[in-house]
């Protein structure tokens, strides 16, 4: 990479447990973990329940909506992988499943946005390997 060059941007550490949330987001589908013992959805992807830490988690399709729980506009950044998106927005989601996911709010004005404003997934390739399940605001 010369300096003139903006860098990739970085890809998602895979732990062999979260692998089939990146599977189905390749296939454009959101999917959460939910304990068989205590009925808890569960996000980020773990090994064990974070309610009643048993072991036995399986996968379900969720709705993919939800709204804005926190949000943050990003107007500027050191060089970086990101400059080019300048400004994003940086939000915590809180999904109908009841679970909060860490995302970027896509295809909207941010001067437009609000907390508790309704949010739908897309997602967007990242790389050959990666696809990232992002949020718009519901029309």
């Amino acid at each position: 990479m010369n300096s003139q060059s903006t860098p990739e941007k970085p890809s998602p550490v895979v732990q062999p447990w979260a692998q089939p949330f990146w599977d189905a987001a390749k296939q454009q589908r959101l999917l959460l973990q939910h304990c068989q013992d205590c009925g808890q959805t569960i996000h980020y992807p773990r090994i064990e329940c974070p309610v009643c830490a048993s072991p036995r988690l399986d996968w379900r399709a969720a709705s993919g909506r939800g709204t804005i729980y926190s949000f943050t506009v990003v107007h500027s950044n050191a060089p970086s992988a990101f400059v080019a998106d300048l400004p994003y927005v940086v939000a915590v989601i809180r999904l109908e499943e009841g679970v909060q996911m860490l995302s970027n709010v896509v295809q909207c004005d941010p001067t437009q946005l609000q907390c508790d404003q309704a949010v739908e997934v897309v997602f967007e390739p990242l790389n050959e390997t990666f696809t990232l399940p992002k949020f718009r605001p519901v029309q």
